[in-house]
């Protein structure tokens, strides 16, 4: 089957039976010895317990079965298109795995002495080398677990240098095209936060920055590109602005996939970088973990930085505690081992040149798409966009199709909907992110699809409304299931929820 018949629907879907509703009585799964065979019960009789009224009994293959077919439900960057926008959710080559599960780096035990993990210490020392290059940055710490602990790090790194300095300073600027995450990281850090608006065109106003500016204000929070998928070309001016009155310059590097191998945040300006190693550098995403969010810092701050650092000295690599001004550590150990193995090894399978590529490939496709769609979409801005591109549900709800009903509709033809509704500042918005790991042909198919939908809402909106037709689940009351969620079947129920 061709990627391109993926714009076709698929056929409705037979809800298999639920557990509950197979096998018979006396059916079983597992042999279970009897006392005279064993001398003995295999389980103490104080945990022992009746039959549970109801419950299902069945044999292996059935269980097998059931389990398996709800496996094939998850989408899966593997078997799919994942264009979801912000999220970056590129493909984790298995050589990544591979490398992570070699005995020297998985079976390594944290508290070793450091004598024995020397190899383990060399490629964090090196990846630390690798990702100051790739960011022009100074000097870093793997410690953080995630993007959003990043930004916490990056925060009390900015805290304690401006509280050395005599004040910490009160407020944390931040655009409406920053990640959602940062007015609460910057809520933690116990700073007020500012909001500023983005011009007509999507981008940050240095004039805008200015008005705001004193001497109360900490830092500037910048995602570069934004969320909206456009590059801040006025940061080195910002910047200029936020040092002037003494602040600094936060950057938050969730969207570095769209700067890799290409331009530096080091010479834009920027004091402060975290990197999401999830998003750029090919680490697997999502599920809560696992996760890695370096720290870089411009040499003014490296003094902050979390402890231990990994030091160099003799050919020889050693641990160092003894940093009076750090603010301590931030995660167990020496950050998130096994991920930042994958990082390393996609780094360094790539190459300079690679990583270069890669980026503008994640460019390049996210253009591809956006004038693909013109045809009956409407953008949200109409420049080129980085790594991402933008459009909102204006041109379908005049037919009463909204961008849920657009999102819903996409899973009936095998795509898994782009981010939605986000970000904020655009109304109806449709957000996609096709990364630089998809080919023509699936960009293709996904833009036959979603150009068959906008056609359906013109001529039979009702079928779009009423998406999706062929999955297991029909759509959902999504505000009764989240406040009042069934989480157990009972006979007579109609199926769980």
């Amino acid at each position: 089957m061709s990627e391109s018949s993926a714009i076709k629907p698929q056929s409705e879907a037979s809800a298999p039976r639920l557990l509950f509703e197979s096998g018979s009585p006396g059916r079983s799964s597992f042999y279970w010895p009897a006392e005279s065979e064993k001398g003995q019960t295999t389980i103490p009789g104080e945990f022992l317990r009746e039959d549970i009224p109801g419950f299902p009994e069945l044999g292996e293959l059935e269980v097998l079965r059931h389990f398996t077919r709800l496996s094939h439900r998850n989408f899966a960057i593997e078997s799919q298109f994942y264009p979801l926008g912000s999220c970056t959710m590129k493909y984790n080559p298995k050589v990544n795995e591979v490398v992570a599960r070699l005995p020297g780096f998985a079976q390594i035990h944290p508290l070793a002495p450091i004598e024995i993990l020397q190899g383990a210490m060399e490629l964090l020392y090196d990846l630390e080398r690798i990702l100051i290059e790739i960011s022009g940055m100074d000097c870093i710490s793997l410690q953080p677990s995630a993007g959003a602990q990043g930004e916490l790090t990056g925060l009390m790194l900015i805290r304690a240098c401006l509280t050395e300095k005599g004040n910490p300073r009160k407020k944390i600027i931040v655009p409406d095209t920053a990640h959602g995450t940062n007015p609460a990281s910057s809520t933690l850090c116990g700073y007020d936060v500012v909001q500023i608006s983005s011009t007509a065109r999507g981008v940050i106003d240095t004039a805008t920055v200015a008005k705001v500016m004193d001497e109360d204000v900490a830092a500037i929070m910048i995602t570069n590109p934004n969320t909206l998928g456009l590059f801040e070309r006025d940061i080195e001016a910002i910047a200029a602005v936020v040092h002037q009155k003494g602040g600094l310059v936060y950057l938050d590097g969730a969207n570095l996939n769209a700067l890799m191998g290409v331009a530096k945040p080091g010479h834009m300006g920027v004091d402060v970088l975290h990197m999401n190693l999830h998003k750029t550098f090919s680490t697997p995403h999502g599920g809560g973990g696992p996760g890695a969010g370096p720290v870089a810092v411009k040499e003014g701050l490296s003094e902050y930085l979390p402890v231990p650092r990994i030091v160099k000295q003799n050919d020889k690599f050693e641990l160092l505690e003894d940093c009076p001004k750090s603010i301590g550590r931030v995660r167990s150990f020496f950050g998130n081992f096994g991920i930042l193995v994958r990082a390393y090894t996609y780094i360094i399978s790539l190459g300079r040149e690679g990583l270069e590529e890669s980026s503008r490939m994640a460019l390049l496709n996210a253009n591809y798409i956006r004038k693909k769609l013109e045809k009956g979409y409407q953008i949200a801005y109409g420049e080129p966009c980085m790594h991402e591109c933008i459009f909102t549900d204006r041109l379908q709800h005049k037919y009463g199709v909204n961008t849920l009903d657009i999102a819903k509709r996409l899973l009936d033809y095998g795509f898994h909907p782009p981010t939605i509704y986000f970000p904020l500042v655009v109304s109806g918005a449709l957000m996609i992110e096709p990364t630089e790991t998809e080919t023509p042909e699936m960009l293709d198919a996904f833009v036959e699809a979603m150009l068959a939908i906008a056609q359906e809402a013109k001529e039979n909106p009702d079928v779009v409304k009423n998406a999706p037709h062929s999955t297991p689940v029909k759509r959902l009351d999504e505000a009764r299931a989240a406040r009042k969620p069934i989480l157990r079947w009972d006979p007579g129920q109609g199926g769980a929820e």
